[in-house]
């Protein structure tokens, strides 16, 4: 059935049971299809059904739907004309893992980051009122991206709009990790029966005429019946609130959406999933589910930057109960999970909120703790005004702990780290340091801890190519190291480009740098260095715009040296997807690209 699938208009005409198959058959074909290819494997699994009476009730591109963070996708991809490049999927070349404007007219809005959905609904919806157009916005949201700010905005703003929106909240008491906060006790107890009876009469008679739905929403509430008691959070912000009903259930998702697609004002349908759902395995561990590696990769016995960062926080909190670990969202994926387990008291995950999290440092800062913040390169853009604010005006002691940083690869633009270089270096009272390898990586932790001030450890994902790591010592504030001797040429490399500035340099007998420190930068070395070779050349896994070779460029000009220096970084553009390798080969930073950059 799914080969003659190529718009949505072909599932319109489909029978109930052959909706069902239909469902059955993207299942199977998801969990062998990423089992390929990689991706976000648990929670496409959770929103086929729902994606499936999305798509029947409503007419995309007209009506448009707006995911969130986009990691629930594939299904749609699949049934707006995709099929046949799902093979393709998180490649070079090949289809994104989120939604992207570039790739179907079906994809209204991009996507990558969470939270973002309802604001971009919102926008687009009171876009149709003002054009006077019958078009549907439909925002997808998980209820862990309730935990960010923003959803809290842009529903503030919603229920005052008096706008043709629906909110579809997938329930499944995950984001990545395992939610945390007031949000998801909330949503679980609105579930349970405990306060389901507090949603406004005009829910319950709405479900009434859906009697599956019903029934379920009211499984635990016969003793509740004729009770009055005050409105749902959704309800007191103006956003008339339905539900909750069964995710899994397609007809009665379909029921309720031709139902509920007629009204005209601000709504949200409460649905409840199960993430990794028709997958034992992915149900019973929809954390590691929630993204799974290609079939192709390789396991490695060697460490992982940010194992060595959750190594790190472990070894030092042993003897000291200062040190004070903050994650938004991400304990996993930043390596804190031994961490959490072992000190759960100086361990704080305070859900899909960067901007709460930096500031939450400060305030800990102000009164004698040290905190470390581990965020991701490209999450941490969100919170820019808390780090210049709240962090660096007050010079607080707190260590950025920056994963992901450069080229990240298959999960393409929206998650490359390619630009917090340049964004931090212009930041007065900032340390800021790249690692070239684990136990340079430890090194600068060390440092960055024993620091008094805001210091900054940015990190690529990946493998580092030593396996003994740990260390005592601590690296001399803006000392670079000279990791080779040469003449001629001197190449100043940033963070791991160093291992393949080693290797072009082989030819060329090039002196090598580990800069080690973006700022500050080694300037006694580098007019050293202007002064015995003919030429330089900054690597960076950054883009050029403002990094690393550009504190170079006008350190050089504040002195009036004038020996050649070549800069050799991302363009200015956003990044491609694709594997590391084959994203740094595109852009020159292999060894090959190097030795091509110097010969020419």
């Amino acid at each position: 059935m799914l080969e003659s699938i190529h718009h949505p208009a072909d599932i319109k005409q489909l029978s109930l049971e052959e909706l069902q198959s239909l469902a059955d058959e993207i299942r199977t074909f998801l969990i062998t299809n990423v089992q390929k290819t990689g991706g976000h494997l648990a929670p496409n699994l959770g929103t086929v059904e729902l994606t499936l009476a999305m798509h029947t009730v409503f007419d995309t591109p007209n009506d448009t739907f707006v995911f969130d963070v986009g990691h629930q996708t594939y299904t749609h991809k699949i049934l707006t004309g995709r099929l046949h490049k799902m093979h393709t999927l998180r490649k070079k070349d090949g289809l994104s893992g989120f939604t992207k404007r570039e790739e179907s007219v079906h994809d209204e809005f991009g996507a990558g980051h969470s939270s973002t959905s309802i604001s971009a609904a919102l926008g687009i919806a009171i876009a149709n009122k003002i054009n006077k157009t019958r078009d549907k916005s439909i925002a997808i949201i998980g209820d862990g991206a309730l935990t960010g700010g923003m959803s809290f905005e842009a529903m503030n703003h919603a229920g005052d709009s008096n706008t043709d929106l629906l909110i579809i909240l997938n329930d499944n008491d995950m984001s990545i990790s395992k939610n945390v906060g007031a949000m998801s006790k909330y949503l679980t107890k609105l579930i349970s029966g405990k306060i389901y009876s507090s949603i406004k009469s005009k829910s319950l008679r709405f479900l009434e005429k859906i009697p599956t739905a019903y029934k379920f929403a009211k499984r635990s509430e016969e003793h509740l019946k004729g009770m009055v008691l005050p409105s749902t959070l959704f309800e007191e912000l103006g956003i008339d609130y339905f539900g909750p009903i069964d995710g899994h259930d397609l007809p009665m998702l379909i029921k309720t959406l031709q139902n509920l697609k007629p009204l005209k004002m601000p709504r949200l349908l409460h649905v409840i999933t199960r993430k990794g759902c028709g997958l034992k395995t992915a149900e019973n561990d929809p954390c590691k589910f929630h993204g799974v590696t290609s079939s192709s990769e390789n396991n490695t016995i060697l460490p992982s930057y940010s194992s060595v960062f959750g190594q790190w926080l472990v070894d030092n909190a042993v003897n000291d109960k200062k040190l004070i670990a903050i994650t938004p969202a991400m304990c996993i994926g930043s390596g804190m999970s031994a961490f959490a387990a072992q000190f759960p008291q100086q361990y704080f995950d305070v859900g899909i909120a960067e901007q709460h999290a930096i500031t939450f440092a400060g305030g800990l800062a102000t009164q004698g703790f040290k905190p470390v913040v581990a965020i991701y390169s490209t999450f941490l853009q969100r919170a820019y005004d808390q780090l210049i604010h709240d962090i660096a005006l007050q010079n607080l002691n707190v260590v950025f702990a920056i994963d992901r940083a450069g080229i990240v690869g298959v999960d393409g633009a929206t998650h490359a780290g390619c630009f917090d270089l340049s964004f931090l270096r212009c930041v007065p009272n900032l340390v800021i340091m790249a690692p070239s390898n684990a136990i340079e990586m430890y090194q600068m932790l060390n440092t960055a801890y024993a620091f008094n001030g805001t210091a900054c450890v940015r990190y690529p994902k990946g493998i580092s190519p030593l396996k003994n790591y740990t260390s005592k010592q601590t690296l001399k504030i803006g000392k670079a190291n000279i990791v080779k001797k040469g003449s001629s040429v001197a190449i100043l490399a940033f963070g791991t480009t160093l291992n393949q500035a080693l290797i072009a340099a082989r030819e060329l007998s090039a002196t090598v740098v580990d800069m080690r420190f973006i700022k500050p930068i080694d300037e006694a070395l580098i007019i050293e260095l202007s002064n015995t070779h003919k030429q330089l050349v900054s690597v960076e896994d950054n883009t050029v715009v403002g990094g690393g070779g550009s504190a170079i460029s006008e350190f050089l000009h504040t002195q009036n040296i004038t020996t050649p220096l070549m800069l050799l970084g991302l363009p200015d553009e956003f990044s491609e997807q694709g594997s590391q390798e084959e994203l740094h080969a595109l852009y020159g930073l292999d060894a090959d690209g190097i030795l091509k950059a110097i010969k020419l």
